[in-house]
């Protein structure tokens, strides 16, 4: 049995909203077979690892920041936390179903911003009267002006983002996940949404954030969660972890190996995993 599974639960801190054991993931993918033999065998599937062995635990009123190199796994994590990507091993248990900005498959792009207001909070699952209410709030959020009245098809990226952003606050889930929408904004509404995140935490909620800026995650998360090929590299105070990260991806930047494998095996040594896998 693993520390995760014999420890997590007996801590009398603030209630673990969701958690994960030994979550490993393998993608299958296609790969072309041998020159000689590939009219007989086609493609061949094969598998590769994505997630290895990932154990964590997160509480009411935390703010967890994920960070680590493009490919390391974070939004294959979050989706996994999230229900949306069946793990192929492991466990995850949730208080609630978290949300992963998770109203982008229910808002029309032919509609307008209001209209996918009024849609996206009705899917989240709010009564039309909470709809209602939470209407101005998520328009203020948004900032969208007179753009909000066109359809979303007319949208930027950027706008696009910071609506659907707006709307999975206003819906005050339990627990709240975020990829990299923050990066898609201006400093205006960077602010804005840092005071909706920090709100929902006083409300004791949970966040996860998604970036690759490391002081993101330093000023605005409480926690960090640093991984690298798939493995739980390190988990600590965020600005302790966000630091490490930040050393060893400028090691990586300027190609010096040996002081960035020295740096992931000093992160693991100070700020190791809370949870083992078995």
């Amino acid at each position: 049995m693993s520390d995760f599974q014999t420890g997590w639960h007996l801590s009398s801190d603030p209630k673990v909203t969701i958690a994960a054991d030994n979550v490993r993931l393998r993608y299958r993918v296609q790969r072309s077979g041998p020159r000689s033999f590939r009219s007989i065998l086609g493609k061949r599937p094969v598998s590769g690892p994505v997630l290895r062995g990932v154990s964590l635990a997160a509480r009411e009123g935390e703010m967890v920041g994920l960070v680590g190199l493009n490919g390391s796994g974070k939004s294959s994590l979050l989706r996994v936390l999230a229900g949306l990507q069946p793990a192929t091993s492991g466990t995850v248990v949730a208080s609630a179903q978290p949300q992963l900005l998770g109203v982008s498959a229910a808002l029309v792009p032919e509609l307008s911003g209001l209209e996918n207001i009024w849609l996206g909070t009705l899917a989240m699952g709010m009564t039309p009267d909470e709809a209602y209410f939470a209407r101005e709030r998520i328009e203020l959020l948004a900032d969208l002006g007179e753009a909000i009245k066109q359809p979303m098809s007319t949208y930027s990226s950027g706008m696009a983002a910071r609506l659907r952003f707006a709307i999975s606050v206003a819906a005050d889930p339990e627990i709240l996940m975020i990829d990299e929408a923050l990066s898609t904004g201006d400093a205006s509404f960077t602010e804005r949404a840092k005071e909706a995140m920090h709100g929902l935490i006083a409300r004791a909620g949970t966040v996860f954030l998604v970036s690759h800026a490391a002081q993101t995650i330093e000023d605005m998360c409480t926690r960090a969660l640093w991984l690298d090929a798939g493995t739980l590299i390190a988990d600590g105070p965020a600005g302790e972890v966000a630091n490490m990260y930040r050393y060893y991806a400028h090691s990586i930047a300027l190609g010096k190996d040996r002081a960035a494998k020295k740096a992931l095996v000093s992160a693991t040594e100070s700020h190791p995993p809370l949870f083992s896998g078995t």
